[in-house]
Parts: C-alpha cells; sequence; structure tokens
C-alpha cells in the first residue's frame, strides 16, 4: 500500500501539541513528512526536553498513523527538542477555565496531615450533594489520588472539541479526575523541576475537557512552593482549606500555609482550616475520646488567624482502609465518618457562598520573573 502525506497530515491533527491547546500540525511543531510505499518519515519538534514528553510524543504519532491511515505501516519518528529562548522578563498570566464555576485548592503546611484524604471525600461529598465536580491532583511528586478513587490503572483518553484533541478526566463516584499519576508508572519517581512540574499541571488544567463544574478541587503538594503559585498564576482560585492536625509542629506549618494565601499580593481568601486526626475513639469504648495529637490545636489556630473552623474529622481506622482500597470513607452511609466530611463540606459551601457575595472574584497572580529572581503581583 502506498501512504498518502496527506492522510498522514490530517491523522496528526488529532494529536493536541503539548501545552497550548492546538494541534501538532497547525501549531508547527511537525517539520516535514515523508512518505514512500509503505514508510513513513515524520519531523517533528517539541518544546519539552523531558525523555518522557519526547518518548510519549513518537508513540502517539506512530499510534495515530496505525490507527487512522495504515495499521502496517513502518513509521520513523524524529523528534527535536528545541528550549524556547527565556527572555530577560517573562509575565504569566492566568486565565479562567470556560465552565467551572469555583476553583477551590486544598492546602497543608505539613506532609500526612490527610489533605488528599480530605480532598478525596470532600469530592464525593459534594457529588452527592447534587454538584458537577472535579479534581485536580496537583500533587506532582506524589500522586495519590488515583489510587484513593480506584483508577489507578486508568488512562485518560483523548477527545476531540472543536476539532482540537483534548484529555478526558477519569470519572467514578460522580467525580472526575486528573492526576500525574495516570501518565507514570507506579514505582516511577517524578524527578522535575518546577517549570517542567508547572508545564504538566497547565496541559492537565487547560488541554483538558473538564466540560461544566460547580467545584474544580485542586490538591496541592505539602509546603509552600513553586508547584502553589503556578496554580495561583494559572488560575482564578476562589478559596483555599488548609489542613493540619491539633499537634504543634503540624500547625506551626499550617499558620505558613494560610499566610501564603493571605499575603498581600496573593490574597485568595482562606475559607478556612480544618483538623484531621483531631481524637480516636475505640469500638469498645464508644463514648470515650483520646487525644493522641493535642486537642483542639487547629481550631485555635483558626480562631487566633481569625478564619473559620470548618471541623473536625476523627482518627478512625476506616478512614484509612476504604482510602487505600479506593472508596473515600464519605460513600459509606450513616457513619460518623460520613456525617464528619457533610459537616466540614456544607461548612466550606457555606463559607464559599459568603466569599462570593461579599468579595470580588479573585484574579490569578502573575509571575514575573527577572535575572533569576521571581516576585509575585496582581
Amino acid at each position: 500500500m502506498k501512504i498518502n502525506k496527506q492522510d498522514i497530515l490530517e491523522a496528526l491533527k488529532t494529536i493536541s501539541s503539548p501545552g497550548d491547546g492546538g494541534n501538532l500540525v497547525d501549531s508547527g511543531a511537525v517539520k516535514n513528512v515523508v512518505t514512500f510505499a509503505d514508510e513513513v518519515i515524520v519531523d517533528v519538534t517539541i518544546n519539552n526536553p523531558s525523555l518522557q514528553a519526547k518518548k510519549r510524543t513518537e508513540v502517539d504519532i506512530m499510534k495515530t498513523i496505525h490507527d487512522k491511515v495504515f495499521e502496517k505501516a513502518k513509521v520513523t519518528v524524529n523528534v527535536k527538542v528545541e528550549a524556547p529562548a527565556t527572555p530577560a522578563v517573562e509575565e504569566i498570566k492566568g486565565k479562567p477555565i470556560p465552565g467551572i464555576t469555583n476553583i477551590v485548592t486544598i492546602a497543608s503546611g505539613k506532609g500526612g496531615v490527610g489533605k488528599s484524604t480530605v480532598t478525596a471525600n470532600m469530592a464525593v461529598t459534594l457529588s452527592k450533594m447534587g454538584f458537577k465536580v472535579g479534581v485536580l491532583d496537583a500533587d506532582i511528586y506524589g500522586p495519590s489520588i488515583p489510587l484513593m478513587f480506584d483508577v489507578a490503572m486508568e488512562r485518560p483518553l483523548a477527545v476531540e472539541i472543536n476539532g482540537v484533541s483534548k484529555m478526558q478526566p477519569i470519572e467514578n463516584y460522580g467525580v472526575k479526575i486528573l492526576s500525574i499519576g495516570f501518565f507514570t508508572k507506579p514505582d516511577q519517581a517524578v524527578i522535575w523541576r518546577g517549570p517542567m512540574a508547572a508545564k504538566a499541571l497547565n496541559q492537565m488544567i487547560f488541554d483538558a475537557a473538564w466540560g461544566e463544574l460547580d467545584f474544580l478541587l485542586v490538591d496541592l503538594p505539602p509546603g509552600t512552593g513553586d508547584i502553589h503559585l503556578s496554580i495561583m498564576q494559572s488560575l482564578p482560585v476562589t478559596g483555599a482549606v488548609v489542613v493540619s492536625t491539633p499537634q504543634v509542629v503540624a500547625l506551626a506549618d499550617a499558620r505558613k500555609g494560610v499566610a501564603m494565601f493571605q499575603q498581600e499580593n496573593i490574597n485568595v481568601p482562606v475559607l478556612g482550616i480544618i483538623e484531621n486526626m483531631a481524637y480516636f475513639t475505640p469500638e469498645e469504648l464508644p463514648d470515650n475520646k483520646y487525644y493522641i495529637f493535642g486537642k483542639e490545636g487547629a481550631k485555635n489556630l483558626a480562631e487566633d488567624l481569625q478564619v473559620k473552623f470548618l471541623g473536625e474529622l476523627p482518627l478512625v481506622q476506616s478512614i484509612r482502609e476504604a482510602g487505600d482500597v479506593g472508596r473515600p470513607a464519605a460513600l459509606q452511609d450513616a457513619t460518623i465518618q460520613e456525617t464528619a466530611f457533610e459537616l466540614i463540606t456544607r461548612n466550606m459551601v457555606q463559607e464559599l457562598v459568603e466569599r462570593n457575595t461579599n468579595l470580588p472574584p479573585t484574579e490569578a497572580i502573575k509571575i514575573t520573573t527577572m535575572a533569576g529572581c521571581s516576585a509575585v503581583k496582581k
């Protein structure tokens, strides 16, 4: 079979060009296509220097040609990397995502306090309340949302929106999900510098077919750093929720997390603080509460910082087990954990309604880079 060059180009138009929402052909990434009988040579240029990006581009091109043009074609893909020159001053403006009403970040100053568990269960609770919900797992270096929703082995498919190929989020329990975990192996470490991680996040945000959502919950990594700035730079975040345990070490980091959102040049409204692992009640002693990590530490912090205390979550074995098997505890009807997650979620929604009534929409921050130093401004 003799392969037609035009057929190849039409097929390559169905592949999204990373980061800008266009396709490989119209964006100019495809530099040359040579066909001879059943052989195809494609020269393509990308601006992502990672080995993973190069390999994915090569595989996508080969698979598309085999699926759409000729199954037995002999395909050679030459991928060249051309990193764009960095200007002396780089200003990147965020933009809203059409169809998404509220964007809420779930943050923690310290790792291991249950931030992803709160995100997963709050998303499920919102869905049970009748809202359309999505979760963006922005914890690039430790994605756990796919496991908590029992979709760790799933892979997002491509869907065509207005002639452009987009990522279709994975959906389970009525929640749409995207995570870097869908694109890496379970034992593969993500070793990226900040700019590369930010680029991957931008693809999951803007190259995805989220559709209509009442809430997009963003599960941030622990601490305060590049990823947090990248999210607030890319998106107009409606509000932030901070998760902490009652212990002093966690509270010190939670205080920094709240301070980050409240900085004058960032100014993202903090909807409230959640206290996780607040107390332990053994099954055989249902009337007893043991404050293993301290008592009401996060509640006192919220009062001190004059932000809303959204509620406390008990230290319950079934919450951990539910996350491990991929069925969030909020799905367990008529249990103490379902009641607790429903309370904090309703409190969050109430704070969000008040925030939207009394405050103007949040603007995405602008990050200006000059001579290797960065400044944050509105």
